[in-house]
C-alpha cells in the first residue's frame, strides 16, 4: 500500500510540473488518503498480534 501511495505522489509531482493541475491535485490526494490508510494499519495491527498472541499464548 506504501508502494501505491509513493506512485501516486510521483504521478502527482511529474503531472504538476507538466501543468496538469487537474490530474496531480488528484492524484496527490490519492496518495494522502493511501498514506494515511497505510499508517492506520501500520499502528493497529501490531496491537492486535500482541493482544491475540497473548491469548493464544
Amino acid at each position: 500500500m506504501l508502494r501505491w501511495a509513493l506512485i501516486f505522489l510521483v504521478i502527482g509531482l511529474v503531472a504538476g510540473l507538466l501543468g496538469f493541475t487537474g490530474v496531480a491535485g488528484a492524484s496527490i490526494a490519492i496518495a494522502k488518503t493511501l498514506f494515511f490508510i497505510f499508517i492506520a494499519l501500520f499502528l493497529v495491527l501490531p496491537v492486535l498480534g500482541l493482544t491475540v498472541a497473548r491469548r493464544v499464548g
